[in-house]
Parts: structure tokens; C-alpha cells; sequence
């Protein structure tokens, strides 16, 4: 998927919302009790109301990886109806990878060829070489922890403004159109920064609902020309209902959300 393709969504949908798919068996509806597979029954009732709002799925694999091999199958299944049934929809493996070398590659096989991902996030700290095997496959993105939204960010990313270098710097090894950047929406004075320096590539921003951030924010900071955003929200949307009714819940949220962004889209 190119971000001409992306955009091209982005217009369509007049929407920049990704939706974090990150399911935990705690918090599951009591409808889905018994079930076999409950990961991937609540991911599809989910999907399914929220396909045409969102232009993105990112599912966190921790809460895949978690349960071993019958979790990592439902990730496979998620991942497999999203492309299968809305095939024009970004998925965005939330895995944060940072090795080097084979095992970088051997990542970027396991959500490139073994999934169909669009995109996977990774964290540099190791540097180029835990980045290009993913930047090698064409159509594809690698998704760079750039400024988070954690507390404990100051202890490295804010020093002596690390996160600008790694951002600046890593956008030499790639282009617009395989590198992407994690900023998150609870810092919007420093996504507004960060846009500065970084005018053209798309930013993952997550921390909008749940953890405080705001679209109207977010979007005054952080959209270009071609929008350039997607925009997450996770737990304001899947579990906007822990009822029978958790599915429409989720696709008023992602509604609501929708139209939040729908007049900020450059056209």
C-alpha cells in the first residue's frame, strides 16, 4: 500500500481513524463465553461495524502472543478476514520489533509473507540495520517509535532531543511511502515540532480516547496536505460496551470519531 493508496482511503472514508485491535479475555463480552476462538469472534464483530469508518487495524501482538500458539492463530485469522473482506484497509502489526540482521528479517517475513501486514511498528534503538529488512519489501512499511506518550519517555527520547534525531535521521534510510512514525496525541504542542521537521510522512499517533488525547488537537498539530495521520484509539472503541451489544458500541465510538475528523481532511 503506497500513502498515495492510503490517502486515496483517507479521502473516501473522509476518515484517519485506525482502530487498535488488542482484545484481552478479561474484558470480554459475557456473550462470547464458550467460545472457541474468542479473540478472533469479537476482532470480526468488531471489524465489521467499524470498517467504514476506520482506514486501519492495528492489532497489538501482545495480546495475541500472550495465550501462544492459539492466540498467534487468532491474530492469523484476524489478520486474514480483515484482507480478505476489506482488502483496502491498512493493517499495522503492533509488534514493536528491534533486532538486527537475520532475525530482523525473519520478523519482517513473519508479518510480511506469513500474514499479509501492511506495516509493522519497530523500535531503532539498535539503529539502521534493525530497520531496512523491513524497508526491502516493496508496498510495505516500517513504522518507527518516534515520541511516546509514556511518562518514563523522559528518560531517553526527550533527552537532548534523542526522539528528533532518530526521526530525522532514519528518515534517510526510507521515503514517505515505507516510513511512517509513532508520535502520540497526549504531546500535541511536540507532534506540532515534530511535523516541522518531518512535513511529509504519515504519523501513527495513538493516546486519543482512553489515555486523553484529542482529535481536534491531534489534527490542529499534525495533518499536512495529504492528511498525513492516522489517528488510534483502542479501548474508547472495542470496549465501548461490555454487553451483547459491544459491536454496535464500537461502531458508534468509531463513528463519533469519524465525524470528528471529517472536516479537518484536506480534500
Amino acid at each position: 500500500m503506497t500513502a498515495k493508496e492510503l490517502f486515496g482511503q483517507i479521502k473516501a472514508k473522509e476518515s484517519y481513524l485506525c482502530v487498535g485491535l488488542d482484545p484481552d479475555l478479561d474484558r470480554l463480552p459475557a456473550a462470547l463465553d464458550g467460545e472457541s476462538l474468542p479473540l478472533f469472534i469479537f476482532n470480526r464483530e468488531i471489524i465489521d461495524a467499524t470498517a467504514r469508518y476506520a482506514v486501519c487495524y492495528k492489532p497489538n501482538t501482545a495480546f495475541y502472543e500472550s495465550y501462544g500458539s492459539w492466540g498467534w492463530q487468532q491474530l492469523e485469522m484476524t489478520v486474514g478476514y480483515i484482507k480478505e473482506q476489506y482488502p483496502d484497509i491498512m493493517v499495522i502489526a503492533d509488534a514493536k520489533r528491534g533486532d538486527i540482521g537475520n532475525t530482523a528479517g525473519r520478523y519482517a517475513k513473519a508479518f510480511f509473507d506469513n500474514m499479509p501486514c501492511d506495516a509493522v511498528t519497530i523500535s531503532p534503538y539498535m539503529g539502521r540495520d534493525s530497520v531496512e529488512p523491513f524497508l526491502a519489501y516493496k508496498g510495505k512499511w516500517a513504522v518507527i517509535l518516534g515520541l511516546t506518550s509514556n511518562p518514563s519517555a523522559a528518560d531517553f527520547e526527550l533527552q537532548d532531543n534523542l526522539y528528533r534525531k532518530v526521526i530525522t535521521q532514519s528518515m534517510e534510510w526510507g521515503t514517505a511511502d515505507n516510513l511512517m512514525y509513532v508520535v502520540g496525541a497526549t504531546r500535541p504542542e511536540m507532534l506540532a515540532q515534530v511535523r516541522e521537521f518531518c512535513p511529509d510522512h504519515f504519523l501513527l499517533v495513538p493516546g486519543v480516547g482512553a489515555q486523553g488525547g484529542s482529535v481536534e488537537q491531534v489534527a490542529a498539530a499534525g495533518l499536512n496536505n495529504r492528511c498525513g495521520l492516522l489517528v488510534n484509539s483502542s479501548r474508547g472503541i472495542i470496549y465501548a460496551s461490555r454487553g451483547a451489544d459491544f459491536a454496535e458500541a464500537a461502531g458508534a465510538a468509531a463513528a463519533s470519531l469519524m465525524q470528528q475528523m471529517k472536516s479537518k481532511i484536506c480534500k
